[in-house]
């Protein structure tokens, strides 16, 4: 009998993973549809993208995109406030998508922090652009450089966005945040990390338990169906020149975890 991670693993070697990603897509939407009704009419006010645009960079679920969402930003501010003062900070948000987490920053923090959100889908940032106020959008290509200028940002934070780029593309964009973060600044980044492990099948776990990272292609780079699982010590061979503040491994229970891919 095959196991889900044997299946994908078929699709993608058949060029069928985005077609079957986009199925998904309809079976998620169709699943969700009384809870997502149920929503609507409880928050007839809130601003929701479309249903693709929120699937693709998270769930279609619009219970977990914004109130589960508040919860994972108070999370993330709650490990950034103890290493940096959340006031006159400079915050970027790369990768920020349909803006599910920094949407709720500007109510979290101090007036005084200016906010920026970045991504390389055009149609997503002017989404946000027309949709989210009191944040600066910006798109950026799938290739670095950013048309920041160095040493802009006090904070970047990016969640889930190295687990869909290749092994090339961690280190240029790891020196291009660095690039544009203050020296004494902080970057906080979500990976597929140990927690993960049960999702990868023996030829993939051997591969990660080597330190090297774990990459599910043949699709296009940086959608939700290209899949990079980033062992401990891979990232610190990223981080070379950086004091690591913290490593943090979060349990799947309670929290959002990308999918199966």
């Amino acid at each position: 009998m095959m196991n889900k991670s044997t299946i994908t693993i078929l699709l993608r070697k058949l060029g069928l993973m985005q077609l079957a990603d986009r199925a998904n897509f309809y079976y998620q939407k169709y699943r969700n549809r009384s809870s997502n009704k149920q929503f609507k009419e409880k928050y007839p006010g809130v601003g929701l993208p479309p249903d693709y645009m929120m699937y693709e960079s998270f769930q279609m679920n619009y219970e977990n995109y914004y109130n589960d969402s508040l919860d994972t930003a108070k999370w993330l501010l709650g490990y950034l406030e103890k290493y940096i003062e959340l006031k006159n900070a400079k915050i970027l948000e790369w990768g920020c998508g349909p803006a599910r987490i920094i949407r709720h920053l500007p109510k979290l923090l101090d007036s005084s922090c200016k906010i920026f959100g970045t991504d390389y889908n055009h149609k997503t940032i002017e989404w946000c652009r027309n949709n989210v106020d009191n944040i600066q959008f910006s798109t950026n290509d799938l290739n670095p450089p950013m048309k920041f200028e160095k040493d802009f940002f006090d904070i970047i934070y990016a969640n889930s966005v190295l687990t869909h780029l290749s092994e090339e593309m961690h280190f240029a964009w790891y020196k291009e945040l660095n690039r544009i973060l203050k020296k004494d600044g902080v970057m906080f980044l979500t990976t597929h990390g140990e927690n993960c492990k049960p999702k990868l099948p023996e030829k993939e776990l051997k591969i990660f338990e080597t330190g090297n990272l774990v990459v599910r292609g043949n699709v296009k780079e940086g959608h939700r169906s290209f899949a990079a699982y980033q062992p401990p010590q891979f990232m610190r061979k990223m981080f070379f020149d950086a004091e690591i503040l913290e490593h943090v491994t979060r349990e799947p229970e309670g929290q959002y975890f990308p999918p199966d891919i």
